[in-house]
């Protein structure tokens, strides 16, 4: 059985942070309204279609699961646009409540989710306690990759997971 890949969409994909508001290299503008987005104008959203690629090809290595506040939405607004098929997704019991520990209100549940089997998780919001918590409450291996919502995944991002999910970490 494959490793999952647990995918943050804002932050990961969407790098919503980058600096002065200016669309990074690569990126192009996207304006969507997910459900519970009531702003008069739409969100702004930036993909890199590269990603839709370099997602598909760790695809051989890895189940890819969204692992964001879109749920099942990001079937509908993010992953077309990247070029995915429809990914399995984690339904967050409860969405930016309490957490054990200090850790991301996320981490609890994946590891839930992810009941015991190999994973990798890219997220704008994983810090050393999430880290600590994964270590004590998972019996699995399990790779957790911040990555910078100033920047989004970069060809380093892509190529750590490549190299864990293709070790036989799976």
């Amino acid at each position: 059985m494959k490793p999952l890949l647990l995918i943050d969409v804002d932050g990961p994909l969407n790098p919503y942070a980058a600096k002065a508001q200016r669309r990074p290299a690569g990126y192009t503008t996207h304006r969507m309204r997910p459900t519970g987005w009531t702003s008069g104008k739409p969100l702004r959203v930036w993909l890199n279609h590269a990603h839709g690629a370099q997602l598909l090809a760790l695809a051989e290595v890895y189940e890819l699961v969204w692992a964001t506040t879109w749920k099942d939405e990001a079937n509908e607004w993010i992953g077309p646009h990247l070029g995915l098929p429809r990914l399995p997704f984690i339904d967050w019991p409860q969405m930016h409540g309490r957490a054990p520990d200090g850790t991301c209100w996320k981490t609890q549940y994946v590891v839930d989710y992810t009941a015991g089997r190999p994973f990798a998780w890219v997220d704008d919001d994983i810090t050393a306690r999430d880290h600590a918590y994964v270590d004590r409450q998972h019996p699995g291996q399990a790779l957790l990759r911040y990555v910078d919502e100033r920047v989004g995944l970069v060809a380093e991002d892509f190529a750590e997971l490549a190299g864990w999910g293709g070790g036989g970490n799976g």
